[in-house]
């Protein structure tokens, strides 16, 4: 396949009906890597007028769970943790930025970064996941 981790990223996303509803637009799939953005709407924010912290951890979920898919090995969540830096609101455009830290046979640790559309850091997620033998899509 000419270019595996794109063409797991499509079959992902077209079966991801929440990353969908997000409004998550893929920038960037690669093998351990990958770069998601998403505009923040009304029906996102909490009772503090700001967006709910599900949003921020959601997008960074959906980015970690591409970059570790990327390798055409079904991989699964097995802990994660976020760390909320800086309000996020209406109309802000969030950039996730997931990349691998380690990697083992069974095991990877990815950090995923969110940033505003002014570049300030809102959240930084750390995810680490399964890998089991299965694969995706066949090649």
């Amino acid at each position: 396949m000419k270019n595996l981790p794109e063409s797991v990223f499509n079959h992902m996303y077209r079966l991801d009906a929440f990353s969908q509803w997000l409004g998550i637009e893929k920038l960037i799939a690669e093998e351990g890597f990958c770069i998601l953005k998403m505009t923040v709407r009304k029906e996102m924010l909490n009772g503090f007028n700001v967006a709910h912290g599900a949003i921020s951890y959601a997008l960074a979920d959906s980015a970690f769970a591409f970059s570790c898919n990327s390798y055409n090995r079904i991989s699964l969540s097995i802990e994660t943790s976020i760390t909320h830096t800086k309000p996020i609101h209406e109309n802000d455009v969030l950039t996730a930025e997931s990349k691998l830290i380690t990697q083992s046979n069974k095991l990877g640790t990815f950090q995923v970064v969110i940033t505003n559309q002014n570049s300030d850091i809102v959240a930084v997620f750390k995810g680490i996941c399964y890998r089991t033998d299965k694969i995706l899509i066949e090649e």
